[in-house]
């Protein structure tokens, strides 16, 4: 492996580009554009929403014989990240010959573009639905395509596109046979740097004359090493947050470190009771987790965002936002989750419901962060419900999500776990409303006991997704929605 300092490397259609001379806080749509002329790439909300910036990023997989690919939002994320990988743009998309992708030509065949400045973005995802699944059925190509704004044309002939291009599932793969090369060659280094004193170097990925830096470690030690002795550094892993700081609010952290190279932190591990996910876990594979022990959490994790945003967005990152709002937050409260927090070399355990301690605080120390998320898995006779309610039902911010975990014991609810976002300053558990319910048997519970109880535990806030009279019936009804097929049982 070669070194190029201070230099950003990644793989673009069987060439190695390097990016010298950028600002840490360039983003990928950015350079595509204006330096590369990769101008089918279009810049519509510049905060992840639209899809007309998608593109396709790679690494090496597992065994160093292809490339695996997530469709990413080429708008919010940051230049120095790609470092190492490969990148494919529309323009990738044209064979040897001159003629189109599968899909590109049945976007044309079945006249599924109008304007045509969402066209590039709707292909990209698109085609990487079919490098994974050459066959999907409707469900998954809308799913595909809910990252995906068009305004004129319909979805109706662009889904028909992709079902048309499928009826010849040979000729979707990309051919990246001249990439894996090159990835080999630019892939960063998997052990620390020392010096000759035995301490670690985090090499920057680039650093500015006046000493500010975009670091990219690949070990959990060089992470705790540099935040203790960086402890201000902004964390980036998914840039769902961080992106739009750059774009909307032009942040420029002195310090970033992107945490999408330490293969610790990417990893899920488990036991007979448990799973520990890495805090550089995308949400898509903790949806897949959870597909099966919690469906409803799943579901939680599939409106959050499209696939672009799900296969860069972490857990640990959500949590870590500490939004009022946070979706994922409620169901891990009533799941009982908790963080492992690290400083240096020295570990801690701590509930996420001890975590927040306000509106955007929480109880990191300096220099210390999110290295996994521990989440018990289902035990028998445990009830879990969750459902989150928003203006627009795919891909919009909460007016609240609601989530609780039972059981059912001789016709009575037991040890009830009742967590909300959107009602108080952070997401957190309800436990008068648990002590309402705790006991009883689910027919018993009365909807104005509940609505005494919401009243008088939190305080009543108009917001811009919901009125507090909103807020408050929603928060009742989802509690009587979620113990409702348990009356229907006694029954």
């Amino acid at each position: 492996m070669t070194q190029v300092t201070n230099t950003v490397r990644f793989v673009l259609d069987g060439q190695i580009v390097e990016a010298q001379g950028k600002r840490r806080t360039t983003t990928v749509l950015d350079y595509l554009r204006e330096q590369m002329h990769r101008t089918g790439t279009k810049e519509g909300c510049a905060e992840g929403d639209c899809g007309a910036c998608v593109v396709m990023v790679g690494e090496l997989n597992a065994a160093g014989t292809g490339v695996d690919y997530v469709a990413t939002n080429a708008c919010i994320q940051l230049l120095p990240s790609l470092d190492g990988k490969s990148v494919k743009t529309v323009e990738s998309l044209k064979n040897a010959d001159g003629t189109l992708h599968p899909v590109q030509a049945e976007m044309v065949k079945c006249h599924g573009s109008q304007c045509g400045f969402c066209t590039p973005g709707i292909v990209m995802s698109l085609v990487n639905l079919v490098q994974v699944l050459p066959t999907p059925n409707r469900q998954q190509i809308t799913d595909a395509l809910s990252g995906n704004l068009c305004r004129c044309t319909g979805y109706k002939p662009i889904i028909e596109s992709a079902t048309q291009a499928c009826a010849k599932p040979e000729a979707l793969k990309l051919n990246d046979s001249a990439d894996v090369p090159l990835l080999k060659q630019i892939q960063r280094a998997s052990v620390p740097t020392l010096s000759l004193d035995g301490d670690i170097i985090v090499q920057p990925v680039v650093r500015t004359k006046k000493g500010n830096e975009f670091v990219s470690p690949a070990t959990l030690t060089e992470v705790a090493d540099y935040l203790v002795k960086h402890p201000t550094t902004t964390l980036l892993a998914g840039s769902t947050e961080i992106g739009l700081q750059v774009n909307k609010q032009f942040a420029r952290p002195e310090h970033i470190m992107y945490l999408g190279n330490v293969k610790e932190l990417r990893q899920v591990t488990e036991t007979e009771s448990l799973w520990r996910i890495g805090a550089a876990v995308s949400l898509t594979q903790v949806e897949a987790l959870m597909a099966q022990a919690y469906p409803d959490f799943a579901e939680v994790l599939r409106r959050f965002g499209s696939p672009p945003i799900r296969s860069t967005a972490t857990l640990a990152g959500n949590i870590a936002n500490g939004s009022p709002i946070g979706d994922s937050m409620p169901c891990l409260l009533a799941l009982g989750a908790s963080l492992v927090l690290r400083r240096g070399d020295k570990t801690r355990h701590v509930l996420l419901e001890n975590f927040y301690t306000g509106m955007k605080k929480n109880v990191l120390a300096s220099g210390e962060f999110i290295e996994a998320v521990e989440l018990r898995k289902p035990v028998a006779g445990q009830v879990f419900r969750a459902h989150k309610v928003s203006k627009r039902f795919e891909q919009d911010i909460s007016a609240t999500c609601a989530a609780i975990s039972y059981r059912l014991e001789a016709g009575k609810l037991k040890g009830v776990k009742l967590a909300y976002n959107g009602l108080s300053p952070f997401p957190a558990r309800a436990p008068q409303l648990e002590a309402v319910l705790e006991g009883k048997a689910p027919a018993d519970v009365q909807a104005a006991e509940l609505d005494a109880v919401i009243a008088a535990s939190f305080t009543a806030r108009d917001g811009l997704r919901a009125t507090w009279a909103y807020r408050a019936l929603v928060a009742r009804n989802l509690v009587l929605e979620f113990i409702e097929e348990q009356t229907k049982e006694v029954a």
